[in-house]
Parts: C-alpha cells; sequence; structure tokens
C-alpha cells in the first residue's frame, strides 16, 4: 500500500534566508579562514602588526577573495599570512574563536568541527597548549546560551615537521573539546605518509583522523590517506571521482579505490565554493559533488574558509540548490549524512539528529524523503 502524503505546512522551496533557519552540520571549516575584517584590522592594530594590504573592512575583504580565487591551492593559501599574523596572542586567539562560534550561531549550524593549527600560532611565545587553550575558551563563550555544538580539530602543517607533536597535544586536550587529528597546506609534494608517526600515535589512543586529501592530487593522495595513514575521513576528497569512468552503455563505474571509499561509507568533507577557488572545478555547476550524490557517497557539505570564499553553510546550500535543483529533502539528506560522520561520540550525535535536525526539518521537507544511507 503506498504512504500516504503528509500534509506540511508550505514554506515554500529552499531560499538564502529560509536556508538560514533551517539546521546545519559543519564538518571542515578553518578557524584561520573565517575571521571577521573588522576584527582583523583591530588586531592588526593592538598588536602593530603594519602588513595588511589594506585597513578598511570592505577593502581588506575584497583583497581577500581576489587573493584566494586564483585557481590554485599555494596561491590559495598565500592569503593566511595575514589572517595567522593576528592570532599570535591568547587573547586575539580567544577573540577569533568566540566571533566564529557567534558566527555559525547566527548562520544556524548546529554543530560544528572547526579545524586550526596550534603551530601557526606561536610566534609570539604561545605553547602549543595555550593555544588549544584559547581557542577552547573562545568556543565556549561564542556558542554559549546558543543552538550550537563546537568542537575544535588540530592541524598539523603537511610541509613541516611537527605533526607528532601536535597530535599529542590535540590528545591531551580530547576531554576539553578537541575532536580529531589533521594534516593541512599544500597536498601536492608532501604525502600524507610523511607523517606516519603522528597518525600511529592517534591510532594507540583511539584519537579520531581527517586528512586533507584528494584536493590539489589526485586518487594517490586519497589512497595514502586511507591505507597508510588510517584516515575515517577525506577532507575534500573530490578527485575520488577520478576513479570513476563512463562505461560505453552510460553507466558509471567505480574504480576499486572508489568502491573502498563509497562500501566503508567514508565520509567526503567536500567544500564547493572553494574547489572553484582552487581550480579545482570550473563552477558549482561542473562540481562532481551532485555525481557523488547520484552514485550514494558519504557526502557532506562545508565551507573551507569563510573568509576567503565569502560563503556561508547557508550561501553554500543555496548554490547547490541553484546549481541542482535540490530541495528539502536533499538538504536534510546532506545535514543528516554531516552529523552522522561527525567525531562525536555515537549517543551525542543520534540525539542531535533526532532531537535538533529532524525536528527542525519536518516543516521543510518534502513528504517523500530519500533514504540516508
Amino acid at each position: 500500500m503506498p504512504s500516504p502524503v503528509r500534509a506540511i505546512p508550505d514554506v515554500g522551496p529552499p531560499t538564502l534566508e529560509r536556508i538560514r533557519q533551517a539546521p546545519k552540520v559543519l564538518l571542515h571549516d578553518h578557524l584561520d579562514g573565517g575571521l571577521r575584517p573588522e576584527t582583523i584590522i583591530e588586531i592588526a592594530d593592538q598588536i602593530g602588526y603594519t602588513d595588511l594590504p589594506a585597513t578598511d573592512p570592505d577593502e581588506l575583504t575584497a583583497w581577500m577573495r581576489r587573493g584566494a580565487n586564483r585557481k590554485d591551492l599555494t596561491l590559495y593559501l598565500e592569503t593566511f599570512a595575514h589572517t595567522v599574523a593576528v592570532m599570535q596572542t591568547r587573547d586575539g586567539l580567544q577573540r577569533v574563536a568566540r566571533e566564529c562560534a557567534e558566527d555559525l550561531a547566527a548562520d544556524g549550524v548546529v554543530y560544528a568541527e572547526v579545524r586550526f593549527a596550534p603551530e601557526l600560532h606561536t610566534d609570539l611565545g604561545l605553547s602549543l597548549d595555550d593555544a588549544i587553550e584559547a581557542v577552547l575558551d573562545g568556543f565556549a563563550a561564542g556558542s554559549a546560551e546558543t543552538a550550537l555544538t563546537i568542537r575544535a580539530i588540530c592541524s598539523a602543517m603537511r610541509h613541516q615537521n611537527n605533526s607528532l607533536e601536535v597530535a599529542q597535544a590535540a590528545v591531551r586536550w580530547r576531554d576539553e573539546g578537541v575532536v580529531a587529528f589533521d594534516i593541512a597546506g599544500p597536498e601536492d609534494g608532501f604525502p600524507p605518509d610523511d607523517h606516519l608517526l603522528a597518525f600511529q600515535y592517534c591510532h594507540r589512543e583511539n584519537f579520531h583522523i581527517t586528512i586533507h586529501a584528494g584536493e590539489a592530487y589526485g586518487p594517490r593522495s586519497i589512497w595514502k590517506a586511507l591505507q597508510y595513514c588510517g584516515a575515517e575521513r577525506l577532507g575534500h576528497g573530490i578527485r575520488i571521482i577520478e576513479d570513476i569512468t563512463l562505461a560505453d552503455d552510460g553507466e558509471r563505474e567505480l574504480g576499486r579505490l572508489a568502491h573502498y571509499v563509497r562500501d566503508l561509507r567514508i565520509p567526503l568533507e567536500i567544500c564547493p565554493t572553494s574547489n572553484v577557488n582552487t581550480g579545482v572545478v570550473d563552477d558549482i555547476a561542473d562540481h562532481p559533488i551532485a555525481d557523488l550524490i547520484d552514485l550514494r557517497f558519504r557526502v557532506t557539505v562545508n565551507t573551507d574558509n569563510r573568509l576567503m570564499s565569502g560563503v556561508t553553510m547557508s550561501s553554500e546550500m543555496e548554490a547547490l540548490v541553484d546549481a541542482f535543483d535540490y530541495g528539502w529533502d536533499r538538504l536534510r539528506w546532506l545535514t543528516v549524512n554531516g552529523m552522522k560522520s561527525s567525531f562525536l561520540p555515537f549517543r551525542e550525535r543520534l540525539q542531535i539528529i533526532e532531537q535538533v535536525i529532524k525536528p527542525r526539518y519536518a516543516p521543510l521537507e518534502a513528504w517523500a524523503l530519500e533514504p540516508s544511507v
């Protein structure tokens, strides 16, 4: 017997303003890529940093976005010199983290994992532990009395040699809000297995791992992240599409690596606009996210760097709606995917899905929901 159609309020299609009201989950967001431009300017003045390319908030924002949108990951990363420069004191880190949490909560994000590299914030004397403590304090202050649950991921820079120390510091703070270890930075030429000692340490400590892989380098980077380093999630991961071919009959055929990623439900932390900025794809309409969704990969949607790419979680979802005509049911599916893929303990994940995400989507979603797998 067919299921009856459920009567739901006529809230209309997902527009940007409506999407802001929906609950969202964010797994891949860089703290040093999401500062408010006013904050950069104010902290730079306080600490005597004089190398900003502009001291007007609008001009600085425009400079950051022009610099990031140069179709090359290495060039994209150059813009971070200025944001990192103003994140070298305890007060500066606390403020940036607090404002990050406030901005995410205002955008309707109910769960976020925000990553940062503690080793980048020690130029003025902070230790790795000092930097982590300051960020966690800021997250707690910014999320207080909001619907946002926020956790930290500690990244090591893949072109440096501090990964084991960063991993050890991350584990020291696991009970205060650090949920995983990551490596970030230029992918091409700096493979993840250069940091095996750090990953092996995390394995021994039963600590979660996500790795930037499959963004600026192809499937081999993904393979190494999974099979050498034990990644549980893939930061970006979109170049898994290169292990998928189109057969003569029009069917898509998955290679062994693609099958492995899909069969094990390994989450892909996809950041559509950032991938356009770094030249991985030409525009959102050409992004492989739609194909990966159709093939039932565990796809999640993320911001990467909100300042540099000029995005929010709401705008990223709106871009998918515009490009692929997605409705509320698809946005809900992606949101639940994100929560299921988080590094929170299972019971806490389930609680947010059942008590926050599903109830708040109920008035929005179409009656014929697709199964979430």
